[in-house]
């Protein structure tokens, strides 16, 4: 079996030697649109995070068999024109949870204890000249007997509010697609959520439903100092709304993801005033070591089953 891996820099420095129990195996770090059909052209299996794989692409590769996304989100597929050439699309589901979870979490208490400030006064010496044993220059709050609001109830979601329950939390959470529901937790309206929470986390995929979803008028709605971290997909937050609200209104962002990454170096976020409000980390709540080994190993039976 010839298989080809596209984008194998996307699982970082980790042993892919089981592939090659499989067949023989074609390995690029990356590979560009230009370089894609040359490179797939005798393929019977393909491995790929985010390179597309068009319709066009699909039909020239005659001894397709299989493609297998290394990711739970299947939109960089032509799915129709997959099956349509009798091609299978395999992604892998649930690898994920507990590090999205984690990092969640890690976002929010950077966030609010105002981390990075702390550090710096410690580093740069602001604390060793204060003369005090003490620094409450930047208050933070206990997230217990808060209201957090969650954006998409599915695995990541639930467990994320189980956990915000256990830290004392009063939690609720609108289902986007409308589907998804646990008795555990009251669900309300989007506009209520937006209106009462201290904390929102968004854990929905991206679609037609959550495509710019929170636009600059229902961030408005927010209540001052109120914490939204978007650990879903880029484009369900509108980033030129947070660039603009996040130096008019007292609230902070924490997001993973981003319409377009990496991020152009000219994006409005990288020029907002209180930088102090706004964390930015390079999608990487999906990526512990735990979480890539499990990827990698169900990608592999996901061969093996072809």
């Amino acid at each position: 079996m010839k298989i080809v891996l596209l984008d194998a820099i996307t699982f970082g420095a980790m042993d892919l030697s089981g592939f090659d129990a499989l067949g023989e195996v074609s390995l690029y770090q990356k590979t560009s649109p230009e370089e894609l059909d040359e490179r797939i052209t005798n393929a019977e299996v393909i491995v790929t995070n985010k390179v597309v794989i068009s319709a066009g692409s699909i039909e020239r590769a005659k001894n397709l068999k299989l493609i297998c996304v290394a990711a739970t989100g299947t939109n960089n597929v032509d799915i129709e024109a997959a099956n349509e050439h009798g091609v299978a699309v395999k992604n892998v589901v649930g690898y994920s949870t507990e590090s999205v979870v984690q990092h969640t979490f890690a976002m929010l208490f950077y966030l609010i204890e105002h981390m990075k400030y702390y550090d710096g006064a410690v580093k740069d010496g602001f604390w060793s000249r204060s003369g005090i044993f003490t620094d409450i220059t930047n208050p933070f709050f206990e997230i217990s007997g808060k209201k957090w609001g969650i954006i998409g109830l599915g695995m990541i979601g639930k467990k994320v509010a189980t956990l915000a329950q256990t830290f004392g939390c009063d939690v609720s959470y609108f289902s986007t697609s409308g589907k998804n529901s646990d008795a555990e937790f009251k669900s309300i309206s989007l506009q209520k959520l937006l209106e009462e929470s201290d904390i929102i986390t968004i854990h929905a995929p991206l679609n037609e439903t959550t495509n710019n979803l929170l636009d600059y008028e229902q961030l408005l709605t927010c209540k001052p100092n109120a914490v939204i971290l978007n650990l879903g997909r880029g484009g369900i937050i509108n980033e030129e709304a947070v660039a603009k609200i996040i130096d008019e209104k007292d609230l902070f962002f924490g997001l993973d993801v981003l319409t377009k990454e990496p991020i152009d170096k000219n994006h409005p976020l990288l020029s907002v005033r209180n930088r102090n409000k706004l964390l930015i980390t390079p999608h990487i709540a999906w990526t512990s070591k735990e979480a890539r080994d499990t990827l990698i190993a169900k990608t592999i039976e996901n061969i093996r089953s072809l």
